[in-house]
């Protein structure tokens, strides 16, 4: 199916201006960041509070290294991530405490349990804002599975769901309040077959993760039916940041996952939809996102903070 011609763009989109990101989407963006920031670092800061109350009849450093009971967050004081907890012996974990108590809680004196709790707290930001930097993407993936799922609904079209954990497929039911929280793929009845949406999948002609990948079969039959290249109906990439400092090194990568992929697909005679979904899209970037589709390059885009735009692209998928 030919991306050329297609101008269903123009159905939410007039000019490139109306894909700029406002500063009020952006304002919008940071706050609901920050919001979700605060969120997740409750269990640390609850953590934090925990271990505080645990050594506070301790006196000496040196009482802490028999308290199994927080020997998992002396480690992480000491710097090390639960990952690499889950490496180590015995000794070496002994070794790592020792080290945390000699160089640092010992120096401290009297204010070794702040000292601790401090160092507890360091760490486990860093492990907080590597879940952030993930944070963005996954949100904007959570968006757009709710604006289909909700196409789908409105149009009395059933769906199977698939679960990212488990790579499970599951049937629509009322239970699916939060499915899009750890789901990886949709798929439903289409009036010309079976379309399935897949999120981070790579496909075997592309050999390199693309975003959105919306096939034409089943989900039992993805496995035998993905190396075809006449199977993809669209491909595209989402960025979900909202950074404005940060768009344009996201649409150049965007960008050439785009052509990366319509060159290899124009290599096997094929030719799916390209489409691109951005949160922050300044001046320039939506530019160049509008001569690709004027150009016939790009078959869709739109803004994620634009819900008119999301909804009628989300709608075009489902039209596929």
């Amino acid at each position: 199916m030919s991306g050329l011609n297609n101008k269903a763009y123009q159905k939410h989109l007039t000019s490139s201006r109306d894909l700029e990101t406002s500063y009020e989407a952006v304002r919008a963006g940071f706050i609901a960041m920050a919001l979700e920031k605060n969120r997740r670092a409750t269990p640390y800061i609850d953590g934090a509070r925990a271990l505080r109350h645990q050594i506070a009849t301790v006196n000496n450093p040196d009482h802490l290294l028999p308290m199994q009971e927080i020997e998992a967050a002396l480690l992480t004081a000491a710097g090390l991530s639960d990952k690499a907890q889950k490496h180590l012996q015995p000794d070496d974990k002994k070794r790592a405490i020792e080290h945390l108590i000699n160089e640092f809680l010992r120096p401290a004196g009297d204010t070794f349990a702040e000292e601790l709790v401090f160092r507890f707290l360091l760490f486990r930001g860093d492990a907080l804002g590597g879940t952030m930097r993930n944070l963005a993407g996954a949100l904007a993936q959570r968006k757009v599975t709710r604006t289909i799922m909700a196409i789908l609904s409105n149009a009395g079209l059933r769906y199977k769901w698939q679960d990212g954990r488990s790579g499970k497929w599951f049937t629509q039911s009322d239970a699916d309040v939060e499915i899009d929280q750890t789901l990886r793929g949709l798929s439903w009845q289409h009036p010309k077959g079976f379309r399935t949406m897949l999120y981070n999948f790579t496909p075997p002609i592309v050999k390199n993760n693309v975003d959105m990948c919306l096939l034409h079969c089943a989900p039992e039959h993805i496995a035998t039916t993905a190396a075809s290249a006449t199977a993809y109906l669209a491909l595209g990439e989402l960025k979900g940041g909202i950074d404005p400092a940060g768009a344009d090194e996201h649409w150049k990568t965007a960008r050439a996952a785009l052509n990366r992929i319509r060159d290899t697909f124009a290599a096997a005679n094929a030719t799916p939809h390209l489409f691109f979904i951005g949160a922050a899209i300044e001046q320039r970037m939506a530019d160049e996102i509008w001569a690709d589709l004027s150009a016939g390059r790009l078959s869709n885009a739109a803004n994620l903070t634009n819900d008119h735009q999301l909804t009628a692209i989300a709608q075009w998928l489902c039209s596929l």
